[in-house]
């Protein structure tokens, strides 16, 4: 299989480090993988805005940079899931788009739906107590987790990937599924609701004794770590590729005091 990789556009600018961890991980499965260059921003962020209009150039760029590839993989349930949920308004029924809607997966769904938890060769230790952020786009719109809502038996695939990690503590969260408060532009337009509800999950995460906040979605990480650095608490966050990718607490974060 052919992988096309996409990266996000904040990530590249902010994350480089991220990034190659998740290239990294596909390499390790001596997968045939590449970077497409041409690619560009999936429009997000003027979504979230509401300008729709601006959207449909980056739409049409994405699915044409991406429409050769058997899969195609982010480190990013967000950006995903606008590629899945809203393109269509700017195809009609068109082949390339369906098969770039059809094809595209956050790294941890791929790794866990395309690839299989068994055949993944991660052999890495990380431990940490580590609690788990489960961001909106990628719990409830890609169904990496079950929310809680619909009251039936929880099941997470970040928790069953992270499962196979040697000496990592899973700590138990009141909230599993709660919103960080992120949401791209609405951390701007109501600042005081996004910081508030971005403070719940981390005293969440506090209150379970975790050291570190891990998710697979690192807008929402930014938020929180954002809010963690400007209070001086002594919790980290990591995105799930950096652990699956064998990178020390210390290397990416600095020492835990």
């Amino acid at each position: 299989m052919k992988i096309g990789l996409f990266i996000p556009c904040f990530m590249n600018e902010l994350y480089p480090e991220i990034c190659k961890s998740t290239y990294k991980i596909l390499k390790n499965l001596n997968l045939d993988i590449e970077y497409p260059l041409e690619q560009t921003c999936c429009g997000q962020p003027m979504a979230n805005s509401g300008c729709s209009k601006d959207i449909e150039g980056l739409a049409k760029k994405f699915v044409n940079t991406f429409k050769k590839y058997d899969y195609i993989v982010a480190p990013s349930g967000s950006c995903v899931s606008m590629v899945k949920d809203h393109y269509a308004t700017f195809f009609e029924n068109d082949t390339d788009f369906n098969k770039v809607k059809a094809s595209i997966y956050e790294v941890c769904e791929f790794l866990h739906d395309v690839i299989g938890v068994e055949n993944l060769n991660i052999n890495v230790d990380f431990n940490h107590k580590v609690g788990l952020h489960n961001s909106c786009h990628g719990h409830r719109m890609l169904k990496l987790g079950t929310p809680t809502e619909l009251n039936i038996p929880y099941n997470s695939k970040l928790e069953n990937i992270l499962n196979i990690v040697k000496d990592i503590e899973l700590v138990e969260l009141k909230r599993k599924d709660e919103c960080c408060g992120f949401g791209g532009t609405f951390s701007v337009s109501e600042e005081d609701i996004s910081i508030a509800m971005g403070k719940d999950r981390i005293k969440d995460h506090l209150d379970s004794n975790a050291e570190v906040i891990v998710g697979a979605d690192m807008s929402c990480l930014m938020h929180l770590d954002g809010i963690i650095n400007r209070n001086n608490q002594k919790i980290k966050v990591m995105h799930i590729t950096q652990i699956l990718a064998g990178e020390k607490l210390s290397t990416m974060q600095g020492e835990l005091v």
